[in-house]
């Protein structure tokens, strides 16, 4: 983006306005029900509020049944809206995973056993459900807002990382076209946590203007490129020289990058950086089907940050992080660590989706419908976004005023029915009609729904299509027939 964009002041109301046009363009069926969606804390108390003039029927036939959204096009609007840039003018895109759990929906298709974090420390569970991957802009200090770009739900025959990959490289192919990355800019930094391969994920997006932040488990060990082979000596180049394992301090050499911050809430924050190092790939798991030849070397920088203490806890472990890139200095050894910190905002995005806007509360059967209900909440946050500078604060008696310019996402959410009273609404007002006689009564449904497998599955698993005991009975006469008893 050029400094002639970045200081052109703003017209935040027509910002607003013309997103909530684009937004009523994009709903291509029912767009007027899709329209006035809003937070809820159950489904069908929505159309009880004052913002949705229409009938609870019209309300399921816009999330559940009929309404059509155009999800390229409202890509494409997120991608043309300002948002705040990170320290130093560079983007930093975050990535994560979050689950819209689905315990008992055995009917629902598509379903993946998400990982969910327990009551104890260090427990977690499997619970079924489905994994929305999220790419949200960052902004610059502490605050509870991110620019939510892109949600994509990973399917059960889905390869995760490659997922990632493909909707990294479409964002900044979005964010080119919309001017908010120019060439001369600095590169995109990707920030990811532990459960991301990050450094396989840096090889698939190799070709991109981006640089790669992750963080690693403690238990790794990676490698030093080999020393080069003395005069004279033949036989084959080593592939690999020291090791450095993260548990083991005895084969850390000296860093080549120190600095030791003083920090707010967790005393003196040292950051050690050593590079180049590469992790040590072997043909298996996603490497398995790479060409014929040998596996590339992925280099990278890897920083130790300890810190004197968290919050409630006074001997903390430190954090291992790996850069795609391999030159660092002190500059950009304390912003890189500042910035993967920076990454914890999106935890507070996806509580406020569950919590407030009620993302994950309607029992939605199809998953088409509850992807399209993932895309409204996203463009109620946004306009929450575009919203935070006209928004008052109507605090409650017992809490503090807020800051200047400080209003946190609920406290904005509170403010905007004023707001949202003085923009124009393009949905049309509601027709009167009355409501449908429904199925006759004594009359049961014949119509059964399918029962759907969880987690990986192949197409022909045949699992997912057993409905009732009889069905048993059908794959054991197939099975007899077929010769396939003893199986």
């Amino acid at each position: 983006m050029s400094l002639l964009q970045r200081d052109t002041p703003r017209d935040v109301f027509a910002e607003l306005v013309s997103f909530r046009t684009e937004l009523y363009a994009c709903l291509t069926g029912r767009r007027d029900a899709l329209f006035e969606l809003g937070p809820v804390k159950t489904l069908v108390e929505l159309s009880l509020s004052p913002e949705h003039r229409r009938g609870h029927g019209a309300l399921y036939g816009g999330v559940v049944n009929w309404g059509r959204l155009d999800v390229s096009r409202l890509r494409r609007a997120l991608a043309g809206l300002p948002f705040p840039l990170a320290a130093e003018g560079r983007l930093v895109l975050a990535v994560d995973v979050s689950n819209w759990l689905r315990t008992d929906a055995d009917t629902s298709p598509d379903r993946l056993f998400c990982h969910t974090y327990g009551r104890g420390r260090g427990s977690a569970q499997m619970i079924p459900g489905w994994p929305y991957s999220f790419v949200a802009a960052l902004e610059h200090g502490r605050a509870s807002w991110t620019a939510v770009l892109d949600v994509v739900r990973l399917c059960p025959w889905d390869d995760a990382i490659a997922v990632t990959a493909a909707q990294v490289r479409e964002v900044l192919q979005r964010l080119y076209v919309a001017g908010q990355w120019e060439i001369g800019d600095p590169p995109v930094l990707v920030v990811v946590d532990a459960g991301y391969d990050v450094t396989r994920l840096a090889f698939l997006v190799a070709d991109l203007p981006v640089e790669l932040l992750g963080r690693m488990r403690s238990d790794r060990v990676l490698y030093f490129p080999p020393l080069p082979q003395p005069a004279g000596k033949c036989g084959r180049r080593p592939k690999r020289g020291a090791e450095f394992a993260f548990e083991d301090a005895a084969t850390q050499p000296v860093p080549s990058v120190t600095t030791v911050t003083d920090t707010t809430h967790y005393g003196k924050a040292v950051a050690a950086a050593r590079h180049p190092l590469h992790p040590l790939l072997v043909r298996r798991s996603a490497w398995a089907d790479h060409p014929e030849g040998e596996l590339p070397v992925i280099e990278g920088t890897v920083t130790r940050l300890q810190v004197d203490h968290l919050r409630g806890e006074h001997n903390p472990r430190p954090i291992w992080q790996w850069r795609s890139a391999t030159a660092a200095t002190a500059g950009d050894v304390d912003r890189l660590w500042q910035a993967f910190l920076r990454r914890f905002d999106l935890e507070h995005t996806f509580r406020l989706f569950k919590q407030t806007l009620g993302w994950t509360t309607p029992k939605i059967r199809e998953p088409a419908a509850a992807d399209r209900w993932t895309w409204i909440v996203i463009a109620a946050h946004t306009q929450l976004r575009l919203a935070r500078p006209l928004a008052e604060d109507l605090r409650k008696p017992w809490e503090r005023p807020a800051r200047q310019g400080r209003l946190t996402p609920a406290r904005v959410r509170r403010g905007f029915r004023c707001v949202h009273a003085k923009t124009p609404q393009p949905a049309s007002a509601p027709k009167p009609t009355i409501a449908g006689p429904g199925r006759p009564a004594g009359r049961q449904n014949k119509h059964r729904a399918q029962v759907h497998p969880v987690g990986k599955h192949g197409s022909g698993d045949v699992a997912g299509l057993i409905q009732s005991p009889s069905d048993h009975v059908t794959l054991l006469v197939r099975s007899v027939r077929a010769g396939r008893v003893g199986e």
